[in-house]
């Protein structure tokens, strides 16, 4: 019998869900990243390290698709905020009690489901030199869909799916739809998608562009989006680097094959940051002022008495001036505002630029990658959520995704007598001013 145990305040809104699913895993990380080799949780995770002798290996370190977006999240999110927080954890018969103080620890609406005659999902991750990512399961997975959503959750402000895009269309329409049966008040969340590598391949792209409408977030890896547009560099420099240009081309396709659609690319580069696209467009507002000529409801608009003469005349140019009617009275005309779209570059954090802008020690290693996209993803969200414009969000989900690969598994939370809490030593705020100098400071 599954037993459901639920820590939420009743009266508190939920910024953040993530239907990231629970999983331990494993993790292969290559020798330039780290010379370990890891067992890795996908939605929710659990690791076990296994280092290169001599060193001995490492157990039970939480980790995941869901535990690194919630950690994302979480870290912009200081109590009582944390509890705006929201994520499910499937817990099978070899959890252990460590991960689940863990989660405690965060002050997070984590709805924690036990189910003993099960164990946790897990799933096996490795990362090349270059931070691309392979996934496998290794025990059958246990997805979460908008029937896991207690009530609170399905009123998220913002979604976080990891998933293909035909359940990405799926979960979207579903989770509209139980929202409106139950409030058809309520407003539209914000959904962020971020594609399954597996299926980031040419075969896709129709099934991909059908998804794309129905969220507002897009945020493929630049591994993932090249493999996904047929790129046989795989979005790599014949040198080896990650190709900046092949990105912008990318993204430029997309985005040029649904002109109309209002949703954004985010593409996480590793080193280089992250790609910010979205296409523009026009905003019609009408004027203070204005006047419109009498109707003439016949039908075309004609009739016997019509002067033929003076209306050719008027159309060609030869009656009133531009803006003015037949009497010489002005009409005022709406103002068309171009909206020029997004196509911009944010940094990494990590990254020799960042030891020139701060006297503070900042540590600049890349322990683990591993959940650094998935925190990258839950920093964006929540900024999202909580009313910030695209390109300040997306520099919340970078400040997020630093704390994530900076050691194994989880980044430590301090909280001191007064409520202050620290990340690594860090507090958020102090990491956050420290990128933003570095992001200006590149012209952005």
């Amino acid at each position: 019998m599954e037993e459901e145990k639920e820590a939420i305040y009743l009266d508190q809104e939920i910024d953040f869900c993530t239907l990231g699913m629970f999983i331990i895993g494993e993790i292969a990380l290559h020798a330039s990243n780290l010379a370990a080799f890891s067992v890795f949780t996908s939605t929710f995770l659990r690791h076990e390290i296994h280092y290169l002798p001599p060193k001995p290996p490492v157990f039970d370190i939480l980790g995941g698709a869901g535990a690194y977006s919630a950690l994302g999240a979480r870290i912009f999110s200081p109590s009582p905020l944390s509890k705006t927080v929201s994520w499910i954890v499937d817990q099978g018969s070899d959890f252990p009690t460590s991960i689940a103080d863990q989660i405690s620890s965060w002050s997070t609406s984590c709805l924690l489901r036990t189910d003993h005659s099960r164990l946790t999902t897990r799933g096996w991750n490795g990362f090349d030199a270059h931070e691309n990512r392979a996934f496998k399961y290794t025990t059958p997975k246990l997805r979460l869909d908008e029937s896991s959503l207690t009530p609170k959750f399905l009123f998220s402000k913002s979604f976080h799916l990891c998933c293909s895009p035909a359940r990405c269309i799926e979960l979207t329409s579903s989770i509209l739809r139980k929202r409106k049966q139950k409030n058809p008040l309520a407003p539209k969340p914000i959904f962020i998608w971020e594609p399954v590598p597996d299926l980031c391949t040419p075969n896709e792209l129709l099934n991909t562009t059908n998804a794309l409408p129905y969220i507002d977030i897009c945020s493929p890896n630049h591994h993932e989006l090249a493999s996904l547009m047929g790129d046989p560099l795989l979005g790599l420099t014949t040198e080896g680097e990650i190709d900046c240009e092949a990105v912008e081309r990318a993204c430029e396709q997309l985005l040029g094959s649904m002109p109309l659609q209002s949703y954004t690319l985010i593409i996480r580069a590793g080193h280089k940051g992250c790609y910010v696209a979205k296409n523009g467009g026009r905003s019609r507002r009408p004027s203070i002022k204005r006047k419109r000529r009498p109707a003439n409801h016949a039908r075309g608009g004609l009739t016997p008495e019509t002067d033929m003469e003076a209306l050719f005349r008027g159309l060609m140019g030869g009656g009133g001036g531009v803006g003015e009617d037949e009497g010489g009275i002005e009409f005022e005309r709406m103002v068309v505002e171009v909206d020029p779209g997004i196509g911009e570059w944010l940094p990494a954090f990590h990254s020799p630029l960042a030891s020139e802008i701060s006297s503070e020690p900042t540590p600049l290693e890349v322990v683990d990658p591993t959940g650094g996209g998935n925190a990258f993803l839950g920093g964006l969200s929540v900024g999202l959520a909580r009313g910030k414009e695209i390109l300040e969000a997306t520099a919340w989900g970078s400040v997020a995704a630093s704390l994530a690969i900076e050691q194994v598994g989880m980044p430590v939370l301090k909280i001191d007598d007064l409520g202050v809490e620290t990340w690594n030593g860090v507090e958020i705020e102090e990491r956050m001013g420290i990128y933003m100098k570095k992001w200006k400071g590149t012209g952005a």
